[in-house]
């Protein structure tokens, strides 16, 4: 079956190439079913109810399901797209729907960049969707290692599998972590080159006085105690050199590196004649090369096609068939807690893949020996470096600030049985920590999710979603527009009532 018939909504959409706006697509995240994660709905309707028995989740060549379990209501999650932007109408049944983690009821607006970074709805406690845009039709185009549904990973597999054929140099920009020596490996996996070996130097990894030899070799006697050696670039003769870190190339063999780009010549150290190299390069960095420290006539040469892999935090879509690869990849099977899916859903991943798949390997230790693992605990191993954007949605304010050195972890409070809360304890840990829910969470040593359904049940504490607008007004302009004093007058969480601020503005 070729690429144009293997698209999903065949009844909703043609297959005509890429659609005038964006799609709107739910993407299955997790479900009771494992075979059903990542099947999608993908079209572009004014108005889409989401319930038991539709619409109907496809994978590609494939026939559609409805969602199906028994804890979804038949009372439908109604999506409007409205201008640039899509309304959430929840139904007012006893179903338990969740939104990014947290407990919501009525209406719900988000704009296009909001829907952009993918919008992770929980219906029943036991199914958890990803609202997203597509911006191609799916389709069945893979590529060994390259995991993914959404538009992004679609994208990428497309430029691999068109650059795979050729002998143009590839270089490959992207974040830490988010899978350029895999891509490179499937470049030459579906290349001409496919039987030979791929030949991968890390050039950070290079000593500067004997880069040069350890790439082009070097004559017996070409320096004290120099024996004859071939260098990387005769190994990978014929074959496929993948030079990773190229930003960190040390600045003596960068011309070096522009030679045997420019015609396939070097000169191996204290040889008297120069040699010639078939090798296809490949090279990747999560550098910007555009400054004058590297050497922009090789950047030219190295950028024959450039390839820019998508952090994890912009295919939020993906987090599901990634976790059942990234499992069973280490021969465990995706029976997490869907507490925890959504947590990690709604996580930003600072190390994308790479910090996802070690997580991931820790949950499923932990859940094999009868644990209950949450993100904060897992995460905190593997802390998001300083500046990064990591953070859990739908918080406005910045993330909590890297873990502490070890002596300081064991000082947290240890975790604890919501059970084991008063009101009196979740009110004091809210006012205490500038009613931020994520820094009161973690003095109660409890997760994000546990401190929003706490926040929902609480009699004092109220959602901003459900304070009259006056209210909110009147308290604001008492506080001088300050939302963080408005929120301690208001005895509501300041990411909430920033947004309905917002929501407020906007409606004017």
């Amino acid at each position: 079956m070729s690429d144009s018939t293997e698209y999903t909504q065949t009844l909703q959409l043609s297959a005509q190439g890429i659609p005038a706006r964006p799609l709107l697509a739910l993407t299955i995240l997790w479900h009771p079913d494992a075979a059903r994660i990542g099947e999608q709905f993908v079209g572009d309707p004014a108005a889409l109810d989401v319930n038991r028995y539709g619409p109907l989740f496809y994978r590609p060549g494939q026939a559609g399901l409805p969602l199906g379990h028994g804890t979804i209501s038949r009372d439908p999650v109604r999506i409007v797209r409205d201008g640039e932007g899509v309304t959430l109408h929840l139904p007012a049944t006893r179903m338990p729907v969740e939104l990014n983690g947290r407990a919501t009821t009525g209406q719900v607006r988000f704009d296009a960049s909001e829907v952009a970074r993918g919008q992770v709805l929980m219906l029943g406690r036991a199914v958890v969707l990803c609202l997203h845009w597509m911006h191609c039709l799916p389709k069945h185009n893979p590529v060994p290692g390259l995991v993914g549904v959404g538009a992004a990973a679609i994208g990428l597999r497309d430029q691999i599998r068109m650059v795979a054929p050729t002998d143009i140099p590839v270089l490959l920009l992207g974040e830490t972590g988010t899978g350029k020596e895999i891509a490179a490996r499937a470049i030459h996996a579906l290349g001409q080159r496919a039987q030979t070996r791929l030949v991968a130097v890390n050039m950070a990894a290079l000593n500067e006085s004997l880069a040069a030899a350890e790439l082009f070799g070097a004559a017996r006697g070409a320096y004290t105690g120099a024996q004859e050696r071939r260098g990387l670039f005769a190994e990978a003769d014929g074959a496929t050199l993948f030079l990773d870190e190229i930003g960190n190339a040390p600045p003596s063999v960068q011309p070096m590196l522009l030679r045997v780009l420019e015609g396939g010549d070097y000169r191996p150290l204290g040889a008297s004649h120069d040699r010639k190299t078939s090798a296809r390069l490949i090279a990747a960095t999560d550098q910007d090369l555009d400054t004058a420290v590297f050497n922009q006539a090789l950047l030219r040469r190295l950028e024959g096609f450039a390839i820019q892999l998508p952090p994890l935090r912009e295919r939020r879509e993906d987090i599901g068939v990634l976790i059942v690869h990234l499992l069973q990849a280490h021969g465990a099977q995706p029976a997490l807690p869907v507490e925890l899916v959504v947590e990690i859903a709604c996580y930003d991943w600072p190390g994308n893949i790479r910090q996802l798949g070690h997580t991931l390997r820790r949950a499923a230790l932990l859940v094999q020996h009868g644990g209950a693992p949450q993100l904060e605990q897992l995460v905190r191993l593997t802390p998001a470096p300083s500046g990064s954007a990591a953070r859990l949605m739908p918080a406005v304010e910045a993330a909590p600030a890297p873990a502490p050195a070890p002596a300081a972890v064991a000082a947290e409070p240890p975790r604890r049985k919501p059970s084991e809360l008063t009101d009196a304890d979740v009110l004091e840990a809210m006012a205490g920590n500038d009613w931020n829910i994520q820094a009161a969470s973690r003095a109660l040593g409890i997760s994000r999710p546990t401190m929003y359904k706490l926040l929902d049940a609480h009699a004092e504490i109220r959602w901003a979603e459900r304070i009259p607008a006056d209210e909110i007004e009147r308290t604001l302009a008492a506080c001088d527009g300050d939302v963080a004093r408005c929120a301690v007058v208001l005895k509501t969480p300041t990411e909430s009532l920033r947004r309905e601020v917002r929501r407020l503005r906007e409606s004017v």
